[in-house]
Order: structure tokens, then C-alpha cells, then sequence
């Protein structure tokens, strides 16, 4: 179609560049979580129109990509949120979290290696020969490695993993005392440094001395002005017997009682949350380690390849002069845009993070585990078969499906249909900016 046109497909690919980008950074600016892949693909659409009309469109493909909006977050969500009821099932439900989590913890990285090495190894990079391998060698490969990946792991990480939340949790339990001592500016004896066991402890700190004195003084005026018993009855009713008692509790006991009360008043606005126990929470965290790398992965598979295909198309109609573009894509181009994606997450990341992993839903490190490697093994899969997924899509939908299977009402579907309007604004967007540069290329007569 651009034969012997390849100075126009060239501007048209850097239009589609300046289109995609503009609104990838205003969504960002607005901390809306958008799709870059179909930034790309609305801005590729719109300098084709420009250029060549309604024929230069695949309108069965764009259709095609259309319909991935609603099945990526949809897939991705189902994924997640069978892997969620998994690990509720086998690890959170059970009394023994840690335990039964560490025996669970090599089968967990084995799953994630084997994907990971195996969509790298099926159709690989022919710069690596990968692309060679038949499928049962890149499932034996896959599986190989992943087993040793296992045993590795039930070796050494485990062990080493297991004495380190046991020690972290009880450094942890006696320091709860000491916090409380130095929150509320109480002193103890030598004699009473029980506390750390949860005993009891005569406090020697002047304020409550006072305080027994002035409430005993309060107590005796009210007795020589009471009328018979009613009247002392009365008065009883009136004083506050918690406020004396709640000075002789250990300071585990205020501790607990004060968290309790927290607990009461976020609980009104939202169901009851079942939230990570301590030692859980350190080892899905301990996890998220693994499956963000993984995450990771994923985008850089996807998002990144799809966002530079355009530079890449620049790049070798300027080297080369032909619109066929036979020559493999330069290390040097894949290098650039995995820079560039990690810039941008260093300066501007934390925004749209905010958005995803904190407004949308409560997340818990067990939760964001499996949202994570439900989300990573969605797209990974979708990339080896060539259907156009979002990754963004792909979080999103897994955060509000684990979300709204954790707690019902923990989802802010307020804004997750903010989410959804800038998901169906993004090909629109995109088109007419790349359609307007294209224009402005035509206008100024460079072609």
C-alpha cells in the first residue's frame, strides 16, 4: 500500500509516535490507567485514514482489538481470581499459615519459572535461535528448569525465609510493650520489667497518683452530698470505673484494647476484612518480590514491543529505504525502550501506582500475589498467541475481580467506571491526535 511511498509511511509512523505519547502522558498526568498498546494501534489508525482512507484500515483486526478491551480485563480478573480461591483454600483458611505457605513456596516459583522460561524458549528471538526449538522442546526446557528452580528453593530459600519472620515476629511481639510505655509517657520500675511477658505493673508515674487522688477526693464530696442510698447509687452510676482500671492494665492489654476500637470504627464503613495475619503478610510480600519481577516481564514483552513499533518502523525505512522492513529489529531499539519504560516509571510511575494499587481497591500482599502473576500469566499468554491484550487492561481487571471477591463492597466502582471511560476515549483520542500531525505534515508540504 506505502510502496514507493516510504517518506509518507515514514512521518505517518512518527505522527503516530507524537499522538500515542501526548495521550499516554496526559493519562498519566490524570493518573488514569490506560493502554499503550491501543494508543498505538488508535494512532496508527488515525494517520491511515489521513493518508489513505477508510481502505488503508483492517476493520475486521480493529474490531478485533475493540473486543480485547472487555476480554483482557475479563480474563485476566477470571485467572486471578481462581488463583486467589487457591491460595484462600490451601494457605489463608488453614491455622497454620506460615507452615503450610513455606510448603507451598517451591511449587509457587516452579509455576512461575516454567511460564516465564517457557514463553521465552517457544518462538523465541532468532538472534538466540530460539526460534528452532520445537514446542515439546521449549516444554521440556521449561520444565527442567523449573523443577531444579523448586528444589533449590525447598533447599535453601525456605529454611533461611522461615527463621527470618520468626525472628522478625518476635522482635516484633516484645516490642509492643516498649512502644506503649514511650507513647504514653509511663514509667516502670526495674523490678517491673515483666511487662514484655503482658503482666501486670504498678505505674509510678505522677500523673496517675494525681489522678486516684483528685477522683477519690470527687468520690468523698459527692458521698456528704448524697441523699441516702438512691443518691449514692446515683452517683455511682454517673462515675467512670474505666478510667481507674484502665491504669492498672498491662500494656499489652491497652495496646489490643486501643487497636480493637481502630478496627471498630473502620469496620462501620466498609465489611468485615479478613487481613493478612503477620507472618502471612511477610511471606506474600516476601513473594510479590518474584511475581512483580514477573509482572514485569510481562510488560516488557508486551507494552514495550508494541509501543516502539512504530520507532521501529522509522528506523528501518530510514536505514534501509523499503517499506518491507525485512531486517530484524536492532538490539539497540529494544534497549531503548526498556530505558525508556524504566524512566518513566522512576519519575511519573507513582501516580497511575496510587490509582491501581491503593484508590481502586484495599489490597493485601496475599491478594496482590495473585493479581500479579494472574495478570503476568494472562498477558504472557496472550503475546505468544498474538492477541493484542492490554497489560494495563489486564492489572486493572484483576484488581477489581480479587477485590470484589475478597470484600464486596471494597471496590470504588466510582472510579474504576472513570477507568473504563478513558479505555474507550484512548483509540478515538489517539487517532485524531496522529490524525492532526499527519495533517499539519501534509499542510507544510515535507512529504
Amino acid at each position: 500500500m506505502y510502496e514507493g511511498a516510504e517518506r509518507e509511511l515514514l512521518l505517518g509512523n512518527l505522527a503516530a509516535l507524537i499522538g500515542s505519547a501526548s495521550w499516554n502522558i496526559l493519562a498519566t498526568f490524570l493518573r488514569l490507567p490506560i493502554s499503550g498498546t491501543h494508543s498505538i494501534v488508535g494512532a496508527v489508525v488515525g494517520f491511515s485514514l489521513v493518508a489513505r482512507g477508510s481502505s488503508g484500515i483492517q476493520w475486521n483486526k480493529l474490531g478485533f482489538i475493540v473486543a480485547s478491551w472487555f476480554i483482557s480485563p475479563v480474563l485476566s480478573g477470571t485467572v486471578s481470581v481462581l488463583i486467589f480461591i487457591i491460595i484462600r483454600h490451601l494457605i489463608l483458611k488453614k491455622e497454620n499459615q506460615l507452615e503450610v505457605g513455606l510448603t507451598f513456596l517451591p511449587f509457587i516459583y516452579a509455576f512461575t519459572v516454567f511460564v516465564n522460561v517457557f514463553s521465552v524458549v517457544h518462538d523465541g528471538p532468532s538472534v538466540l535461535k530460539l526460534d528452532k526449538i520445537y514446542w515439546w522442546g521449549a516444554l521440556i526446557t521449561g520444565l527442567s528448569i523449573s523443577v531444579i528452580t523448586g528444589i533449590v528453593v525447598w533447599c535453601f530459600v525456605v529454611p533461611r525465609l522461615r527463621k527470618t519472620i520468626l525472628d522478625s515476629l518476635e522482635t516484633n511481639t516484645s516490642s509492643i510493650s516498649l512502644k506503649v510505655i514511650r507513647e504514653t509517657g509511663l514509667q516502670i520500675s526495674e523490678d517491673s520489667q515483666s511487662i514484655m511477658n503482658g503482666s501486670s505493673v504498678m505505674m509510678n508515674h505522677p500523673s496517675s497518683q494525681n489522678l486516684i487522688q483528685e477522683e477519690e477526693k470527687d468520690k468523698n464530696n459527692d458521698l456528704k452530698h448524697a441523699d441516702g442510698v438512691n443518691g449514692i447509687a446515683e452517683i455511682m452510676n454517673k462515675k467512670d470505673c474505666h478510667s481507674l482500671s484502665y491504669q492498672y492494665q498491662t500494656a499489652d492489654e491497652q495496646y489490643i484494647n486501643g487497636t480493637e476500637e481502630q478496627e471498630m470504627k473502620s469496620n462501620n464503613s466498609v465489611e468485615s476484612v479478613e487481613d493478612d495475619k503477620p507472618e502471612t503478610r511477610r511471606l506474600f510480600s516476601f513473594l510479590q518480590i518474584l511475581t512483580a519481577v514477573f509482572g514485569a516481564f510481562a510488560h516488557g514483552g508486551n507494552d514495550v514491543s508494541n509501543a516502539i513499533g512504530p520507532l521501529v518502523a522509522v528506523w528501518l525505512i530510514f536505514l534501509a529505504g523499503d517499506v518491507q522492513q525485512k531486517e530484524q529489529t536492532p538490539i539497540y531499539l529494544l534497549v531503548y525502550g526498556g530505558v525508556g519504560i524504566s524512566v518513566g516509571l522512576w519519575i511519573w510511575g507513582q501516580r497511575v501506582m496510587k490509582t491501581v494499587g491503593e484508590d481502586l481497591v484495599k489490597i493485601t500482599p496475599s491478594s496482590g500475589f495473585t493479581i500479579e502473576i494472574g495478570a503476568a500469566t494472562t498477558v504472557l499468554l496472550a503475546s505468544k498467541t498474538g492477541f493484542p491484550i492490554s497489560t494495563t487492561h489486564c492489572k486493572v481487571g484483576s484488581v477489581v475481580c480479587v477485590g470484589w471477591a475478597r470484600m464486596r463492597k471494597g471496590v470504588d466502582w466510582k472510579l474504576f467506571r472513570t477507568i473504563i471511560l478513558a479505555w474507550v476515549l484512548t483509540l478515538p483520542v489517539t487517532a485524531g491526535l496522529s490524525a492532526m500531525c499527519m495533517a499539519i505534515f501534509y499542510g507544510l508540504k515535507i512529504m
